[in-house]
């Protein structure tokens, strides 16, 4: 395992804690670590990270894990619903493991995120929806979220579409569309 490795798993194990004090605060802090090991890795020069797919989706299991211990907290169908997106993801994480085929990925959306985010992100601001939330407005939110994390899903794991990218040139391309010239 080489230093490169190492420093971007501790970055992305204590990015995970901050959840555990601030569900909201501390999902987004998570997610962002989560993507910053992308530009950690064009940035750093440590020794490389082989294999990164495999070493990635390990260390989603660990913030991932850490959403799952707060949405324990919570109650009724939220809880139920956070558990049954979790148990789905780790599925598709076991799968992954067993074949090898980051595609299959995409059979098993991690919507079990985008749930834990916005049911976070009601407790802050609208806690009366996650306390009597009604079944048209859960059907909906899933059904959003799910939506979202599908092409989410499609765009990394099947079409590959960032493949091409470093996350610093992914970066430059954005900017220069945004301000062209």
């Amino acid at each position: 395992m080489t230093l490169e490795v190492l420093v971007i798993a501790a970055l992305r194990i204590a990015g995970s804690l901050p959840v555990l004090r601030w569900a909201f605060a501390g999902a987004i802090i998570a997610i962002l670590v989560d993507l910053s090991d992308l530009f950690a890795m064009n940035l750093l020069h440590l020794g490389g990270f082989p294999d990164y797919q495999e070493k990635d989706k390990w260390l989603d299991q660990v913030y991932l894990a850490t959403f799952l211990i707060v949405a324990l907290r919570w109650r009724g169908p939220v809880r139920a619903i956070a558990i049954a997106l979790y148990l789905f993801r780790l599925a598709g994480f076991a799968a992954f493991e067993v074949t090898d085929d980051r595609r299959v990925l995409a059979w098993f959306p991690n919507v079990f995120e985008f749930w834990f985010v916005a049911v976070a992100a009601a407790l802050h601001w609208r806690p009366a929806w996650v306390e009597a939330p009604t079944r048209r407005g859960l059907a909906l939110a899933l059904g959003v979220l799910t939506a979202a994390k599908v092409a989410h899903e499609y765009v990394l794991h099947i079409a590959q579409a960032l493949d091409g990218f470093t996350a610093v040139e992914a970066v430059q391309a954005i900017w220069r569309w945004i301000v062209p010239g």
